[in-house]
């Protein structure tokens, strides 16, 4: 028997020992993988080379790498503005590079980052370099960006989806009712609509008013860029979208100016070969957006710089290893500390790209910019969203830069309680307290609120709206009653923003730059980037401590009890005063 465990023991310590052999050969190897994926050597274009421009996938301000998705066949469908952008400029100063040919495919972008795209095709127009495009169907964003061309193409049986904007709502009122779900509501700010859903079952008059506001504003911009650059008349265009043309032959769009030609894919790529000076013969010599975003150029070299920081994402008190969505959590208060004591950079611009979020967050970074900027420059450069907890974030800044279709302003906070007792009588649960003091069970979700626990929290919302007042007010230079009289939680676009005063100037992230450069008094200097998202290790190693701990939560509790854990614990990041955009947004 003794020898029997022996034996045993043996077989287990060697199947153990095995295991973290391979644990360990795995982890060398995918860090190896990551390295070759990861280290992009300098593309260097052939003679007569076109860079060749997918618009495919979901536009951000930097990608969430993960270096598994390739090994395990799955496509990366993320584009790094910053990068698409560079590649551009690497491509009109290019000798070996003769044009752009822009590919429209299912793009997923909003209004501000298709605005800076298309602004830098414009510009890479002025070298003389031609811009041709194609698709099987263009998305309404794809085809704004693409309008820019020389040439666009349309394959005879595809489509351009440009048939105007539309925001919808979907409202829980009556599902709530079924369910026994009471909610609770406190929120300042007449426009302030995040809550609308749970109240209501329709638009307010007030949310539909900026809506409509806002949308004929991002409209305008898109459709007289569209008119300017393919020589169509307002008349004209708005004929083609109230009569529904969109919807018919692809010989429509070519009636109506909004495509050259009808073709098949390889007549297109003949056509660019043609422009190019490529045989037609051969297959395209073309260069993807990486791949050009590398082409090496000789950058000026300077001790003094200036910090690009991103903050992307909604606005949390913590970021779950489980998900792959950039988050804005405390750690950019922390980053901008760091940046207000580096001697090397003399200015900083913070990249804010947010719907908003938790308002006690935002207001740690707040403090973290106005330490900075008594130290140094800081520039606000915003990118489709800087609303709500985003603008919280920026009002402090020294200069706020917009695009024409930036989403800000919403200068608003609310609160949401919910009472299940309704929901949980259906099922057969019941709960009971035993507690020290009056308000130790507040916010209990299964008893109905009193009126006094509703007057604290609706004075504690009252609060941090006035907070939020004098925080844009002192930021703004102007008075809460001013702020006021355009926040009530109401959405901007970037150009209406700048005639009321919540930003300075129109502009993308160059411009920003430029500007910090003024403050600091700077004529050359380098650009850092820092922020972001974490890199691929660290977020995995943390998914593995949440793993072990939702493996010991499961086997205390059971599966099914676990499913009731996970979504209070998602609730969680909901909690507390939240200064957020309205989430029907899109």
């Amino acid at each position: 028997m003794k020898q029997f465990f022996k034996t045993v023991f043996a077989s287990t310590l060697g199947v153990l020992i095995a295991l973290a052999v391979v644990m360990i050969a795995s982890f060398f190897f995918i860090i190896g993988i990551t390295a070759t994926m990861g280290g992009s050597s300098e593309y260097q274009p052939k003679e007569n080379s076109v860079f060749k421009l997918s618009l495919n996938g979901e536009v951000v301000e930097q990608i969430n790498e993960n270096p598994f998705s390739e090994l395990m066949g799955e496509e990366n469908t993320q584009m790094a503005l910053p990068t698409v952008i560079k590649a551009i400029r690497r491509a009109k100063n290019n000798e070996q590079i003769k044009g752009i040919y822009l590919e429209a495919g299912n793009l997923s972008t909003l209004y501000a980052s298709a605005e800076a795209i298309r602004r830098e095709l414009e510009d890479f127009k002025s070298s003389g370099k031609f811009i041709v495009s194609y698709g099987d169907n263009y998305t309404q964003n794809a085809y704004y960006i693409c309008s820019v061309a020389d040439s666009v193409f349309l394959n005879p049986l595809g489509s351009i989806s440009l048939i105007g904007l539309s925001s919808q709502g979907l409202f829980y009122t009556g599902l709530a009712e079924k369910l026994g779900i009471e909610h609770y509501i406190f929120k300042v700010g007449t426009y302030k609509s995040a809550v609308e859903p749970f109240f209501l079952k329709k638009f307010s008059e007030a949310n539909r008013e900026q809506l409509t506001s806002f949308l004929n504003s991002i409209w305008g911009n898109m459709t007289s860029a569209i008119e300017k650059s393919r020589q169509v008349s307002s008349e004209e265009l708005n004929r083609f979208l109230n009569e529904g043309l969109a919807y018919g032959q692809a010989t429509n769009m070519v009636e109506y100016k909004l495509a050259d030609a009808l073709c098949y894919r390889y007549e297109a790529e003949n056509c660019v070969k043609k422009l190019a000076g490529q045989k037609l013969s051969e297959k395209l010599i073309a260069a993807d957006v990486n791949k050009v975003a590398s082409i090496s150029v000789k950058e000026k070299e300077s001790d003094d710089q200036i910090a690009v920081l991103y903050a992307e994402g909604e606005i949390l008190e913590s970021e779950s290893p489980m998900s792959n969505a950039s988050v804005i959590t405390e750690d950019i208060a922390k980053e901008l500390r760091k940046l207000q004591h580096d001697e090397d950079v003399k200015a900083v611009v913070l990249r804010v790209n947010s719907p908003g979020g938790s308002a006690y967050i935002s207001e740690q970074i707040w403090k973290a910019v106005v330490d900075l900027k008594a130290v140094k420059p800081i520039v606000v450069s915003m990118s489709d969203y800087a609303a709500s907890g985003g603008y919280y974030i920026s009002c402090a800044a020294n200069k706020i830069f917009a695009e024409h279709t930036t989403l800000t302003g919403s200068i608003g906070v609310f609160g949401v309680v919910r009472n299940l007792t309704g929901a949980l009588e259906k099922i057969g649960l019941s709960t009971d307290m035993v507690k020290t003091n009056k308000y130790a069970d507040l916010g209990d979700f299964s008893r109905p609120m009193r009126e006094d626990e509703k007057a604290l929290i609706q004075r504690s919302v009252e609060q941090t709206y006035d907070l939020f007042l004098t925080r844009c007010a002192d930021g703004r230079g102007t008075t809460k009653a001013a702020i006021d009289s355009i926040g009530q939680g109401r959405v901007w676009t970037g150009e209406q923003a700048l005639k009321i005063g919540l930003v300075d100037q129109l502009g993308g992230l160059d411009d920003a730059i430029k500007e910090a450069a003024v403050l600091a008094n700077l004529t050359e200097y380098s650009i850092k980037e820092t922020g972001g998202p974490k890199d691929f290790f660290s977020k995995l190693m943390e998914k593995q401590l949440e793993d072990m701990k939702i493996s010991i939560v499961k086997s205390v509790i059971g599966e099914e009890q676990y499913k009731i854990y996970s979504a209070m614990k998602q609730a969680e990041n909901q909690s507390g005063i939240i200064a957020r955009m309205p989430y029907m947004i899109h």
